[in-house]
């Protein structure tokens, strides 16, 4: 830490001596009726040789601003689809200027006569957040939004435990529009494997979040954004999508289908927007594991064959709208609901070859299963914004409930063999799952800049969650279904947190320095009702967070950062229940697991588009998942516990190159270092580190007659996360077609995802008694087919973009 500390030291101090005068800029994009124009490109030139200094967009009231600024003369050039390209006059920069506002003509001609700038790459580093602009990539047409995370750099998807993890972290705050999907765990990728990229504006990936965002999430946020139409009429979006897996020895109709569509209307002070989507897909899953038992003089050796095939079909829509009421005031309120109904057939091989005093004695599991899970979710949010003054002073309100329902009847039957194959018994059993969720939550947010180079931002929020699960599982005896006491359960957890912000900022000629502090107060309780056992908490937690920013020149930037952040167990791992997965193995809730906590230091350095980052975590009880097996019996749980303490070191570069006017290559690189200790894990002390290493590389050609192709290939190494390890390097080739119609409204896009199959997953778990290897192969290879349309007025503002008062907590929900 304190080599940390000291390189940090020598960086700022090499800065300072380029310090220099700097100025700020700012003005304001309209139209011929005087309204702000939100989205306008605006690029700011040096002369006289009208070099491009600075780009960017105007906010949703046509505002712009640039800062560090050297003295100087300059020109803006403002363009965006719709509207004539205009450019102003050269004028001097010798002090921070308001410029008078700059009117823009729309056109009235066709959208193939506008020029429209270049498209942006997949990747995009920015300085607090890299994004992925999916909406351009070919790729990532007609694939799911869990596909183009799988794509992203420093994103592993764990499909063993259904955990998204960044930059080997896990404890992934994901969000969707600035609020976060109400699941988690396995609903979560779930829900984003439903949902299609057609719907995807862009993903942001936020390694360390200010004091503004919840502390929840050790790993930083995804930020999925949906698509937005873009001050006046009526415009949308329409897709289909298609595609077909192929998979050896599997399941032939692993199909996906999926329709799209995407509305916005503003007339007068009204603007109303709505989307909707349907998808149905079905999916396939093999698993081979092996592991080994030794109890009473008895060597054993188990070999598990699961093959699992998921039928499932999701809906999703969002209605919603925003009153202008006055320049300063807006209204909104939103409604958005999703429902997922997925059928799992599976069935398993299990193969026991026990050996005692020398004679192996063979026996055979065979067991048929199948589940339904019907999954919903309703939120109804009402937002109020206010803007005092056009110097940024505003503030916002958010009201918001969610129900969340989770149901799942699941039935299993088991035959078990003797070694000449005679039947020797057969188990029928059945669970019925029903997780209830209820989630009231407010909060108000206050921006208050105090001079062109101070701003102050504050803001609270309380949120109450109710939980109410019921468990029943039953066994068929003499033709009768019996309740297993020893099983069924009935579960209720509450939860209220309470939480305060405060950040403060100030610019300098060449600093930028941000300081806050969050403080969230939880208190929670957990009462097993048929045990009759509760666990009960109530603790309060300090997230502070600082950030520097040091521009040395106009190309070169350092970014100090520094961020504490918490994960708590989400609400079905605090849940005790027992759940069967077949006769040998079981999964099991702890309401005893604390919370974990997370120390984040970063620096980066960014040369034009070129940047390099070093980060540094610490994380306190991290909530791990851990497999115990009983010898005699040969049943092995899988069980949630604290792991005392989890160090991750990690190095980012990335590297975008234009090769020709028509190719761009992207170039990302990540390696780190990730260390596990506890001097008590399941009675013994516990230490494991690993080196492993991310990679990313996309190529994309503009080719003639309105053709553009792309490909990309991304590799994992092998890794470590707690106990268990992966084995194998993951890696895949991806590839993509584009052609453009009609004026560019219509698109057709054919992709192939891991075109070599070679995305699959193997790893072992050996620790104290456990000695087990996993290999699991999934429906990685697809080919996909996208079309799209854009119609109506593709000049109309976009509704607004707003998080909601549930961020935090939506997505601990959830069920096993």
């Amino acid at each position: 830490m304190k080599k940390l500390l000291m390189l940090m030291a020598c960086l700022m101090a090499c800065g300072v001596s380029f310090a220099q005068k700097l100025h700020h800029l700012s003005g304001k994009i309209i139209d011929e009726k005087s309204a702000g124009v939100p989205f306008a490109v605006v690029s700011l030139h040096k002369i006289p040789d009208t070099s491009l200094v600075k780009r960017i967009s105007s906010n949703i009231d046509g505002r712009f601003e640039f800062t560090q600024l050297k003295e100087g003369d300059y020109m803006i050039s403002v363009s965006i689809v719709g509207f004539k390209r205009k450019t102003t006059n050269p004028f001097l920069l010798g002090e921070d200027i308001e410029l008078p506002a700059i009117a823009i003509e729309s056109l009235t001609k066709q959208l193939n006569e506008v020029n429209v700038s270049g498209k942006k790459p997949f990747i995009e580093h920015q300085i607090d957040k890299t994004v992925l602009n999916v909406e351009n990539s070919i790729t990532a047409s007609g694939g799911t939004a869990l596909e183009v995370l799988e794509k992203a750099p420093g994103v592993q998807i764990d499909r063993q435990s259904d955990q998204i993890k960044l930059n080997n972290k896990s404890g992934v705050l994901v969000m969707i529009d600035g609020k976060t999907n109400f699941l988690s765990g396995a609903d979560v990728t779930a829900l984003l494997s439903n949902m299609s990229a057609e719907q995807i504006s862009t993903i942001e990936l936020i390694t360390n979040p200010s004091s503004k965002y919840d502390a929840a999430g050790n790993a930083g946020i995804i930020n999925i954004k949906l698509k937005r139409n873009k001050a006046y009429g009526t415009n949308g979006t329409a897709s289909l999508n298609t595609g077909q897996a192929f998979m050896p020895n599997s399941p032939k109709d692993l199909y996906r289908v999926g329709i799209n569509v995407n509305l916005n209307h503003r007339e007068g002070k009204w603007n109303i927007f709505g989307n909707g989507a349907i998808a149905t897909k079905s999916t396939f899953n093999n698993t081979y594991l092996d592991r080994t038992t030794s109890a009473n003089g008895v060597a054993s050796l188990l070999t598990q064959n699961f093959d699992r095939k998921n039928k499932g079909t999701g809906f999703q829509g969002k209605l919603g709208a925003d009153y202008y009421a006055s320049e300063k005031t807006v209204f909104g309120v939103m409604v958005d609901a999703n429902t997922l109904s997925t059928k799992l057939t599976n069935f398993s091989n299990t193969n026991i070859s026990a050996v005692q005093n020398g004679i192996a004695n063979l026996s055979t599991i065979l067991q048929d299963a199948n589940s339904t899970s019907p999954v919903s979710n309703i939120t109804a949010n009402f937002n109020i914004k206010h803007d005092f003054d056009k110097k940024g002073k505003s503030l916002t309100f958010d009201v918001d409930y969610s129900d969340f329902g989770n149901k799942k009847d699941e039935y299993f039957l088991a035959s078990y063999l003797n070694s000449g194959g005679a039947l020797t018994n057969q188990t029928n059993l059945r669970n019925n799952t029903d997780a209830q969720i209820n989630v009231y939550a407010a909060k108000t947010d206050l921006t208050l800049p105090l001079s062109k180079t101070v701003k102050v931002e504050t803001g609270l929020k309380s949120s109450y969650v109710v939980t109410n699960n019921d468990f029943l599982s039953e066994q068929l005896i003499n033709g009768t279904w019996q309740n297993d006491i020893g099983k069924s359960n009935k579960f209720i957890y509450k939860e209220n947190i309470n939480a305060a912000y405060v950040n403060f900022g100030k610019e300098w000629k060449v600093w930028q320095v941000q300081l806050g502090l969050r403080a969230e107060h939880t208190h929670s309780n957990g009462n097993s009702i048929t045990e009759n056992k509760e666990v009960d908490r109530s603790y309060l937690s300090l997230f502070p967070t600082a950030f520097v920013n040091q521009k040395i020149t106009e190309n070169h930037n350092i970014r100090y950062s520094y961020s504490r952040r918490v994960d708590r167990p989400n609400y079905q791992q605090l849940n005790p229940f027992v759940f069967y997965l077949d006769p040998l193995a079981v999964d099991q809730g702890n309401p005893y697991l604390k919370p974990q906590f997370t120390n984040n230091y970063e620096i980066s350095y960014s040369y034009k588009e070129n940047s390099l980052s070093l980060n540094y975590s610490d994380t306190r009880d991290m909530i791990t998942q851990v497999s115990q097996q009983d010898d005699a019996t040969r049943v092995i749980s899988v069980i949630r516990q604290n792991l005392g303490r989890f160090q991750n070191y990690s190095a980012a570069i990335s590297v975008p190159v234009k090769i020709a006017k028509w190719w761009n290559f992207q170039n990302n690189f990540s390696v780190y270092y990730s260390k596990f200790n506890d001097p008590n894990l399941e009675g013994a002390a516990y230490s494991a580190g690993k080196v492993a290493f991310n990679v990313y590389s996309s190529s994309s050609f503009t080719l003639p007659k309105d053709f553009s192709f792309e490909i990309n290939f991304w590799l994992n190494s092998p890794r470590i996360s707690g106990v268990e390890r992966t084995t194998v390097t993951q890696y895949a080739v991806n590839a993509g077609m584009q052609k453009t119609l009609v004026d560019k409204k219509l698109k057709l896009r054919l992709s192939m995802d891991d075109i070599f199959l070679t995305n699959y997953w193997a790893g072992s778990l050996v620790y104290q008694n456990v000695n087990m290897n996993v290999v699991n192969h999934y429906t990685s290879r697809r080919a996909n087919l996208s079309i799209s349309y854009n119609f109506g007025n593709q000049n109309v503002k976009s509704a607004r973009s707003r998080s909601t008062a549930t961020d935090d907590i939506k997505n601990r929900a959830g069920g096993n």
